[in-house]
């Protein structure tokens, strides 16, 4: 990972001012920060994860970072995603966040992949970098991220979070277990809920990040432990951490003594996302999906509709649509109290959630249920404006 000591590029009179406090560390000194400024990482991600994980990279003195993200500043990301501030709700991300690495060190190289990692661009991307270090928040993402790094033989530092829990590890190292070694397969569309619908503890990407940013440099030192062949798990609420030992699966269809991928493939269908074309931006798994627009006609138009909202209590006092309240959890316990005559317009925040109600619902016997596509956000986006969104 690192250069021969003669190929290592000098630092400057700044330099050595602005890493005084690496450069006593015997772990570090002169050379561990020539190291830092000839490293090259990628970020996949400026958001909540990558927000900390690039600005203490930068802060470090690593001499290249890639930044991969093609999303735009929204306001629900200032709790949690510290490279933006109020003023960038709107902007690129990417841009934003180039903006305060630079203003925090002026000699890293920032360098910006303003596009979807896919399939088709994740090998060529990752190729450049010495170490990967893993944002993402999806399992397409996270799978794909994996696979392009045992294939380019690079590290993979991950991290990931989930209202107040989180993981650190490193995969796809020398010797290591990569993250197919553990999860070889995804779970089923829907069964885990993202930080948008589950919602995430602003300190905790922080957390995270920090310990990626750590295990980063430590690869690029060859000091200290990494997490390889370890999972790190954390519990905010309890401050406490656990360590799970990890071993790398001889059967790993990437990794493995006989991989049987050995290159990139789709990663929607493997995770089980389908690409929405008309049809089915209408039909979702046998349930019907309405728009907030027709929604809004509907209601207008004075048809009796029976709106069923599965959020939680503390969400329908930020914003409502005036339905029945029934948290999702609850749907089985309650389903006495929907009416089975009316058509029912399931909707929660996104989407998600509603869509399990529904189809709940639907095989339980309800004949006439739609789902309200994008939830109450799509409804602030697109109606209301004046609604809060969360």
């Amino acid at each position: 990972m690192a250069s021969p000591t003669a190929s290592l590029p000098a630092l400057s009179a700044e330099e050595l001012a602005r890493y005084a406090r690496h450069l006593i560390l015997p772990e570090v000194g002169l050379e561990g920060q020539q190291r830092l400024k000839a490293a090259r990482v990628l970020c996949v991600g400026a958001g909540g994860l990558g927000s900390p994980l690039a600005f203490y990279l930068a802060a470090a003195g690593v001499g290249t970072l890639g930044l991969v993200d093609f999303d735009v500043v929204d306001a629900s990301n200032l709790q949690r995603q510290i490279l933006h501030a109020t003023r960038d709700v709107g902007r690129k991300k990417l841009d934003s966040a180039a903006e305060k690495l630079t203003a925090l060190n002026p000699g890293v190289h920032v360098v910006k992949h303003e596009t979807l990692l896919t399939s088709a661009n994740a090998l060529e991307i990752v190729a450049a970098y010495d170490i990967v270090a893993d944002g993402t928040d999806n399992f397409p993402t996270r799978y794909l991220v994996n696979d392009a790094c045992v294939l380019a033989g690079k590290p993979n530092v991950y991290g990931s979070i989930f209202r107040f829990e989180g993981q650190a590890s490193v995969f796809a190292a020398k010797d290591g277990p990569c993250y197919r070694c553990i999860y070889p397969e995804p779970p089923p569309p829907g069964m885990v809920p993202s930080c948008a619908e589950g919602g995430v503890l602003g300190i905790l990407p922080g957390l995270v990040g920090v310990m990626q940013a750590t295990e980063v440099i430590k690869l690029v030192l060859s000091q200290g432990e990494p997490l390889i062949g370890r999972l790190l798990l954390i519990d905010a609420l309890a401050m406490r951490f656990r360590e799970l030992k990890l071993r790398k699966n001889p059967e790993c269809p990437v990794c493995g003594a006989h991989p049987t991928l050995k290159q990139l493939i789709d990663y929607n269908q493997f995770c089980g996302v389908k690409p929405q074309n008309a049809q089915e931006k209408t039909l979702q798994n046998g349930i019907p999906q309405i728009t907030v627009h027709e929604l809004k006609q509907r209601l207008d138009a004075g048809d009796d509709l029976y709106i069923l909202d599965v959020r939680e209590p503390y969400e329908y006092q930020i914003a409502n649509l005036g339905g029945k309240l029934i948290p999702l959890n609850d749907v089985p316990q309650r389903m006495g109290e929907i009416d089975r005559e009316r058509e029912i317009v399931v909707h929660c925040r996104m989407g998600g959630r509603s869509q399990r109600a529904a189809e709940f619902l639907a095989q339980n016997g309800f004949r006439n249920v739609k789902n309200l596509a994008g939830g109450i956000h799509a409804w602030a986006d697109q109606i209301d404006p004046k609604m809060p969104k969360y």
